[in-house]
């Protein structure tokens, strides 16, 4: 069985997209116990007839004595405290603001099926297809009731929008998927969109539509 790694969930075998997220399938993961992290390393025994240091005390430097100390070197306990304190927040900042989406997008029927029809895309991975009675999935763009030629495969391509970023994938659907009325794409390539491109899926015509967020 291959797990996948998006949405865990368990596919037999030979398959290179996931049956329940439509995901690319990665190699099938080693068991659990061979090639896992590291083994914790062995202490160290002490060399034969010698006591092993009897805890941190014997471990630690001696204090030099205030006349060895540099100067204006020290900095006073609370200011220490502070800074150290001070630099996990800084650095959290940026990545609070990166995580936040910047602009909402959506999918929009322009030609073909219900016409005006419009699919709001999710953070991360968006199948795109027709419901699938066998395994019960629904995809995040379900084209069902605007294919009645049953063009479009179940598992026709797949748009993934991370990070403001947003791509369209072919997955192995048999009619293919356009983007912008160009060559059909190869299985497998992402190819990036921008806002207002035209994604033709069997014969559905979608808009993308990229709104920020105010």
């Amino acid at each position: 069985m291959i797990k996948c790694s998006e949405c865990g969930y368990e596919n037999i075998d030979g398959l290179d997209y996931c049956d329940g997220c439509g995901a690319k399938l990665n190699a099938a993961a080693a068991p659990a116990g061979e090639g896992g992290g590291a083994a914790a390393p062995e202490a160290v025994a002490a060399p034969s007839g010698e006591a092993a240091p009897a805890g941190s005390a014997a471990e630690a430097p001696a204090t030099p004595p205030p006349s060895e100390v540099p100067t204006g070197e020290i900095k006073p306990p609370e200011e220490s405290a502070t800074a150290a304190a001070a630099a996990p927040a800084a650095e959290a900042a940026p990545a609070a603001a990166a995580a936040g989406s910047t602009a909402r997008a959506k999918l929009q029927v322009v030609r073909g099926g219900r016409k005006g029809q419009e699919f709001p895309l999710e953070d991360g991975n968006n199948l795109v297809g027709r419901w699938d009675p066998e395994t019960g999935a629904f995809p995040e763009v379900d084209l069902d009731q605007d294919d009645p030629e049953a063009k479009i495969s179940r598992k026709h391509a797949l748009i993934r929008f991370e990070g403001g970023k947003i791509t369209v994938e072919d997955i192995g659907s048999l009619n293919g998927t356009y983007v912008n009325r160009q060559p059909r794409l190869m299985p497998g390539n992402p190819v990036e969109l921008k806002t207002g491109d035209e994604i033709i899926i069997g014969k559905t015509f979608l808009k993308l539509i990229v709104e920020p967020v105010s």
